[in-house]
């Protein structure tokens, strides 16, 4: 009998002991237990040239990450955007990066100006990067097809923005060779080439509004011709990752009407090796801290837990993933 009763108190504290414990954790937060969050880690954040939207909006989101309590300190940095993003991401010269959605698509399966597949994972969709095609009021381009002959901005070599204006020209039956010149320049040198009226019109790739257009718009007349109708229809079935878009009127300055166009989307991503953790508290981060990022830029206020995964094509980073499980996101 008494060898009972001491059974049964061993018995219950032994209950208690497990209870207090919790269930085990396994490999440091993997499944099952709290993900740690990180301590110290330093992050390079890869976004665009300066007169673009990536690298204000980066520079808003690495501050939040930085000034929450989540144990990372990150450094934006300017490039050339897309495609040299994807590539110093790969070899691991950079953390984090925003890339549109089909130059990371390229990247991870090896295609077009990508001749192996690179080593990136997706976090996060943010918001409709619009194909933005500016030309000055007098140049007499009202189509995608009058710009044969005409001397036009493409983009940064090498990166998406080229990439998009290369695939629009392509359906339209112009080769580079075709145009009076075809300058591979950044936002900030295509602005300052229409400024001096070297340039007749230039392509954007980006969210609206987009400041090198503004600054472009403030001191001369500009249109923005539509990428629409059956042309537009034949670019997306070229080109899978494109969708329709509208840029409304009156976001630049004597451009009162709406414009439709086309197009892809930012995507924030990551090298494939960084920690599952740290990625995880990022992605929770972001989400969580929206309002205060749709505060810090006008982008933010596009960013939504409900649309991250749209339009996004390739793999997931684990720490993402293990994010979006926990709040129930799928892939469209």
């Amino acid at each position: 009998m008494r060898a009972a009763r001491i059974f049964a108190v061993l018995m219950a504290a032994l209950v208690a002991v497990a209870a207090c414990a919790g269930p085990a954790q396994q490999g440091g937060g993997a499944a099952g237990g709290a993900m740690p969050k990180p301590s110290g880690k330093q992050l390079a954040f890869l976004t665009g040239g300066t007169a673009g939207t990536y690298y204000p909006y980066g520079g808003a989101i690495a501050n939040i990450w930085s000034q929450s309590d989540i144990g990372v300190n990150v450094t934006v940095e300017a490039s050339g955007a897309s495609v040299e993003n994807v590539r110093l991401l790969s070899e691991n010269k950079a953390d984090l990066a925003l890339v549109q959605n089909d130059i990371a698509d390229y990247a991870a399966n090896g295609t077009e100006m990508f001749k192996a597949k690179q080593q990136v994972l997706g976090i996060a969709i943010m918001y409709p990067e619009v194909i933005q095609l500016v030309a000055r009021a007098d140049a007499g381009i009202n189509t995608v097809q009058d710009l044969k002959g005409k001397r036009v901005g493409v983009g940064a070599p090498g990166s998406g923005n080229e990439a998009n204006a290369r695939q629009i020209l392509t359906v339209a039956n112009i080769k580079y060779s075709d145009l009076a010149q075809a300058s591979q320049l950044s936002y900030a040198e295509m602005a300052a080439a229409m400024k001096d009226r070297r340039l007749d019109a230039m392509f954007v790739t980006a969210g609206v509004p987009n400041s090198a257009i503004q600054d472009i718009a403030s001191g001369q007349a500009v249109k923005m011709v539509p990428v629409t109708g059956d042309f537009a229809k034949s670019v997306k079935d070229k080109y899978s990752f494109f969708a329709d878009a509208t840029i409304p009127g009156g976001v630049y300055q004597g451009v009162s009407a709406e414009t439709k166009t086309i197009a892809v989307q930012a995507t924030l991503v990551a090298r494939t090796d960084l920690e599952e953790n740290v990625v995880y508290w990022l992605t929770k981060t972001l989400f969580d801290k929206q309002p205060q990022i749709a505060t810090a830029h006008a982008k933010g206020k596009e960013l939504a837990r409900a649309n991250a995964l749209a339009g996004m094509s390739i793999a997931l980073h684990p720490g993402a993933k293990r994010y979006y499980d926990e709040v129930g996101v799928k892939k469209p």
